[in-house]
């Protein structure tokens, strides 16, 4: 919801009983449509909060849908990492070609991002009318707990917002209603910043802190709070927007200046979590998406046990599976998988053999990626040139040679698909590492704490040797860093960003990508070639962000749009 329409995106209590029956019907279905008034739900009576809950339950609604929530296809699709394999002009080639306009991004989170902060402050500014009594299993009461989830899902909004768009409205805890004035400017990229770094704050300092209910999918809980302080944070320290603005002196799209104190304050807030001590790394890499309350998972949306992912982006080949193999990852993202020794593929001394590139790489590589030769339901997946899963016939299909594996069960060795939980993560432990081990990196350089970090993720991976060798520059190890968040993190909605964020998408996003073709010859012998699959397209500056809609900038004279649209 936008906070700048007069007519319907702002009257949010004429539309009331319409956000309540779609987000909470099981809640709300038995009371007559004309009994949802701000009385009814802010009751005076309701000591339970049955109520107040169901509307706050309804602001979940709007997290990001994460699998294939880009008009069928993974965001990251729209990176170097992955391309759509469906043919033509996609709404996710759109993206990887800078071919969107403020009138045509199929990736605009404007309006519901705002529709969760007007609901967020509505419970805010309402909740404390409810006399909810009920207690925390710790003993303390749980209004303040309720409040803090509010808190955070509305300064999560801000922070989707901000990573696309700069600096944005911000409405504090004012509702606006019908009849006022909505032509609001923008606030700063640096007030944004603090302000969702203050509501975070808040919201850690009431929400719950049981280790148990930490680990709880789905619900708010402090070391959600201290994730998104966390990853803000290494945002607003980041090259694009510390020092490295895309328009001088517009404090819009980042600060005017670069300070290194900004990668310390990153770094402090992800040693903040670490030090929280309820979250750990999952021994199991491909476990952390599928299994409920992994330590590892810090905030999570939750989907009931079901097949989609497998459905979506699996391999095509298999009748009892029914994949339509919506994602092709890059060769380009399979190349920066390292050996199992921990060394580069490109590096003399690592063993590669490009007649089998599969071979002795980062365990990772086959829990992430489906390559020719994968197990997957009894059998070996087939990706060479008439194989089952690339039989070059008019079928959806591969077009890199390679399906996503990651968020899937366990079907290597079953003859079915069953339900499984897939439950996307927004913020998980091993990432928290990662963001500790880049901000003190840019701060101190590759000091202990920075080898520590890298090296439990290397560990948990299966490489060996998992340790780094010693002496590494600070610039050494910023590669390092950056490589290790692209294959650990794949497909989780980060490369998109990171790329951004470091301003380095100009060149990985005008550079062509590959796949990998496969012969097998009348004698059984497999030849490999690299084949071009897309040439992206990124259009610097303009495209480090994203156009504010050309609606809200038309009828909002206030309303600055971000430079280069």
């Amino acid at each position: 919801m936008n906070p700048h329409n007069k007519v319907c995106r702002c009257a949010m209590l004429v539309v009331f009983s319409a956000l309540v029956i779609t987000g909470c019907k099981k809640t709300w279905e038995d009371v007559p449509l004309e009994q949802f008034t701000e009385e009814y739900v802010w009751d005076v009576n309701d000591s339970l909060g049955t109520k107040a809950r169901g509307f706050l339950a309804d602001m979940y609604r709007n997290l990001p849908a994460g699998y294939n929530r880009v008009s069928s296809d993974l965001l990251d699709a729209a990176s170097d990492d992955a391309i759509s394999s469906a043919t033509g002009n996609t709404e996710i080639q759109k993206l990887a070609t800078s071919s969107f306009t403020s009138l045509t991004n199929p990736e605009d989170v404007w309006n519901n991002a705002y529709n969760t902060i007007r609901k967020a402050s509505l419970f805010l500014n309402n909740f404390d009318r409810v006399p909810l009594n009920t207690m925390l299993a710790d003993g303390r009461p749980a209004k303040p707990a309720w409040r803090g989830e509010a808190r955070f899902l509305r300064a999560f909004a801000y922070f989707e917002l901000l990573k696309r768009y700069g600096g944005v409205p911000v409405m504090g805890d004012r509702v606006r209603q019908v009849n006022d004035d909505v032509s609001i400017a923008r606030s700063s990229f640096e007030e944004t910043v603090n302000y969702i770094v203050s509501e975070c704050n808040k919201a850690a300092d009431s929400l719950y802190i049981d280790p148990i209910e930490d680990s709880k999918l789905g619900y708010v809980t402090k070391g959600a709070a201290l994730a998104l302080k966390a990853r803000t944070l290494l945002y607003a320290a980041s090259p694009l927007f510390n020092g490295g603005n895309i328009e001088a002196g517009n404090t819009l799209t980042g600060y005017t200046n670069y300070n290194a104190e900004r990668w310390k304050l990153a770094a402090d807030a992800a040693r903040e979590l670490i030090d929280y001590g309820k979250f750990t790394l999952e021994n199991d890499f491909k476990n952390i998406f599928i299994v409920p309350n992994s330590r590892e998972v810090i905030f999570a949306r939750v989907q009931g046990p079901n097949q989609d992912v497998e459905k979506n982006n699996g391999p095509i080949g298999y009748a009892a599976a029914v994949s339509v193999g919506r994602t092709s990852p890059t060769q380009e993202l399979v190349d920066a998988f390292p050996m199992s020794n921990g060394l580069p593929i490109n590096d003399p001394s690592s063993g590669y053999d490009a007649a089998f590139p599969y071979a002795n790489r980062d365990p990772r590589l086959t829990f992430t990626i489906f390559y020719n030769g994968s197990q997957w339901m009894n059998r070996a997946v087939q990706t060479f040139e008439g194989g089952l899963d690339k039989p070059n016939t008019s079928v959806q299909q591969t077009r890199s040679g390679y399906y996503m594996r990651k968020f899937m069960g366990n079907f290597e060795n079953e003859n079915n698909l069953a339900n499984v939980s897939h439950n996307f993560a927004f913020f998980r432990y091993g990432e928290v590492l990662l963001n500790y081990a880049e901000a003190l990196n840019e701060y101190e350089g590759p000091v202990q704490e920075v080898y520590d970090a890298v090296a439990a993720l290397r560990r948990r991976a299966g490489l060996n040797p998992y340790q780094l060798p010693g002496g590494l520059s600070k610039e050494e190890m910023r590669t390092i860093i950056r490589n290790e968040r692209r294959v650990e993190l794949a497909f989780e909605e980060h490369r998109f960003f990171d790329i951004r964020r470091w301003k380095i998408a100009e060149q990985v996003m005008n550079t062509p990508l590959h796949g990998m073709r496969i012969d097998v010859s009348s004698a059984g012998n497999r030849s490999y070639q690299r084949i071009q699959i897309l040439t992206p397209r990124f259009k610097a500056p303009a495209m480090y962000l994203y156009p504010i809609h050309y609606d809200e900038v038309a009828k909002n004279p206030n309303m600055q749009q971000n430079p280069g649209w």
